[in-house]
């Protein structure tokens, strides 16, 4: 029976427990693992998944369990040991070189090589050459010597999910490999998977997005507070019971109710225009106090752009920003938190978080002014105490103030940001894609503490790609189309088809 149930699975990890100071991160997790299948690992944020998956990558190593694969005992001591045996990963966060190109970003470290008077120096030609052959074959219109710096988000990931599939490994783990990419590059991602599984390839995939799921899963794995607590056919399940499974309680409500009513103008932006002719273009809207205003529209829209010239992170070349009837110049972002504005970016990894940082000082960092005596001292203490006080109001979970942001979830890190932002005490908070890469359970805390912040008098500006959430937690939707607004929509007209006519009404 041993055996057999050995040769049914391709990768077996057996009672993996894993221990950080103050976290027992997992407590003898097992995970099997079948040849040609979509094995969906899911969970909360903080319940273990990821560092499953660095334990079997050889990034952490476990203090005690086991791993077999293809029947064998393994035990990895480096990413480089896991490639070689045959397993490969699509981390959450990119992990390219940004000043290296393309082709050179895929083949790092296993550059071919060309033998030349007795010396060996890198196959250039062929470098590219091999990169244009899997670009092709995975059907991706990307650029070999592009530099990476230079490509979209989007394209990066894609990049990263080439370079996974070109070592051609028995098992690829997908860690979030969509949190980053449009409808479009997930329906070719999905055919890039059913491609792999044809060919007998096992993927674990990591994703929050529920649809994805049971779109692509054929077994669903579900952790809870660093435990596994079962594997189920993906058929079995639905939305209800996977997120019952998940967060350990009923959930009847996936929005909370915003009580909030919103007053009177407290921003008003007037013909904004964007100093790049092909960005933003003669926006102009208003918000209100204690509103959540909802930004929609697709990847493209210039969203984001808007949000970044008004918080001073670029150039515009017309138009007024009125902060509370008075018109105010915002030329960087030390103006806008002047001003009472504050913004938590798209990119949690890239330009949200200090990853070598203390939980402590990424939470502070934005508001250390504030604490500053005359003779420009900072008062430690006080600096401790709020940002401790902010973390607790808003239930971040961490070993302690000196753990190093890195190590926390993502929905933590992204509680962390939020903290860092109420620090600096702001009327008017910009949050874009406030929710991405966050479990089902930490996003109604989101929700729950936006809802609290407009209920105080603040101002909430969402953008989001998730149409339920734009919908579910927005007193009005502004949508964009290629950098101009195409339509405002009130809470009781809302609906997916009204938002997306609008998001696709070129003009």
């Amino acid at each position: 029976m041993g055996d057999r149930v050995s040769e049914e699975y391709i990768l077996q990890m057996k009672e993996i427990t894993k221990q950080f100071p103050g976290v027992l991160a997992l407590n003898k997790v097992s995970l099997n693992i079948r040849p040609g299948t979509v094995h969906a690992l899911m969970g909360e944020n903080g319940a273990g998944k990821s560092t499953l998956m660095k334990c079997l990558f050889g990034i952490y190593h476990p203090d005690s369990g086991s791993i077999t694969f293809r029947g064998k005992p393994v035990k990895f001591t480096s990413v480089r040991n896991a490639l070689d045996t045959g397993i490969s990963m699509i981390q959450q966060e990119l992990s390219n070189v940004p000043h290296r190109t393309v082709a050179e970003n895929t083949w790092m470290g296993r550059e071919p090589l060309l033998p030349i008077k007795g010396l060996r120096f890198i196959d250039h030609k062929k470098v590219i050459e091999e990169t244009v052959e899997l670009m092709k074959g995975l059907e991706m219109d990307i650029d070999p010597n592009s530099m990476m710096a230079s490509l979209s988000i989007s394209q990066q990931q894609g990049c990263e999910i080439a370079k996974a599939v070109s070592y051609g490994a028995s098992v690829v783990v997908m860690d979030e490999p969509t949190s980053s990419l449009s409808e479009k590059e997930v329906e070719h991602l999905f055919k890039i998977i059913n491609d792999l599984r044809s060919k007998g390839v096992a993927i674990i995939y990591i994703s929050h997005r529920m649809s994805e799921i049971f779109q692509i899963a054929d077994e669903i794995s579900v952790m809870r507070d660093g435990e596994m607590i079962g594997t189920y056919p993906a058929k079995e399940l639905d939305n209800d019971k996977l997120i019952n499974l998940m967060i350990g309680r009923v959930t009847t409500q996936q929005f909370p109710t915003v009580e909030a009513q919103p007053g009177q103008v407290c921003l008003e932006v007037k013909h904004l225009s964007s100093i790049n002719p092909r960005s933003f273009q003669d926006v102009s809207f208003e918000l209100h106090k204690s509103e959540i205003l909802g930004i929609g529209g697709l990847i493209g829209a210039q969203r984001s752009e808007l949000m970044e010239a008004i918080f001073g992170l670029r150039s515009v070349v017309a138009g007024q920003i009125i902060v509370n009837g008075k018109e105010v110049i915002i030329r960087s972002p030390k103006d806008a938190i002047k001003h009472g504005i504050g913004l938590i970016t798209e990119d949690r990894r890239q330009t949200g978080i200090f990853p070598l940082m203390s939980v402590l000082n990424n939470t502070s960092i934005a508001s250390l002014g504030k604490y500053e005596s005359k003779l420009r001292l900072i008062n430690h203490g006080n600096v401790s105490k709020d940002a401790v006080e902010v973390n607790s109001m808003l239930k971040t979970k961490t070993a302690s103030m000196q753990t190093l942001i890195q190590n926390l979830s993502g929905g933590n890190q992204q509680k962390v940001i939020l903290g860092r932002w109420l620090m600096t005490v702001p009327d008017i908070l910009i949050m874009d894609e406030p929710t991405r890469g966050i479990d089902v359970g930490a996003k109604y805390e989101i929700y729950t503490i936006m809802a609290e912040l407009v209920k105080q008098g603040k101002s909430i500006i969402m953008i989001s790609s998730e149409l339920p959430e734009l919908i579910g937690m927005s007193h009005r939707i502004m949508v964009l189309c290629n950098g101009k607004v195409t339509g405002f929509l009130k809470k009781e007209e809302a609906t997916q088809e009204a938002v997306m006519r609008f998001a696709t009404q070129f003009s």
